[in-house]
């Protein structure tokens, strides 16, 4: 089983600056893991490991399968099926100043 990732910016040095990645798994955890064996410290980045949160995504990132949160799907539970497009993403906070003078 075969699914595409798609690698954010901030995350490329883990995948030698490719945008997309190949890996497989029955699961986004699976999937995760055999990331990790060919890049290595990709997991430590989107996976808590100590603290009450270890275990699960980090809450500044966020992960689609097929378009679809997995916060809302499972979480790391989500299965994943051949041919899924999963995409990472960098939560990303702000907003804009108060107009002045005005």
């Amino acid at each position: 089983m075969t699914v595409t990732v798609s690698i954010p910016t901030i995350l490329r040095t883990h995948t030698g600056g490719e945008k997309r990645v190949e890996g497989s798994g029955s699961t986004l955890s699976e999937l995760i893991d055999n990331l990790e064996t060919a890049n290595p410290g990709l997991k430590e980045r989107l996976v808590a490991t100590d603290g009450a949160a270890a275990g699960k995504l980090h809450r500044f990132v966020n992960i689609y399968v097929n378009d679809e949160d997995v916060r809302f799907s499972g979480g790391l539970a989500t299965t994943i099926d051949d041919g899924d497009e999963v995409t990472i993403l960098p939560a990303v906070a702000g907003g804009a100043l108060p107009a002045l003078g005005r």
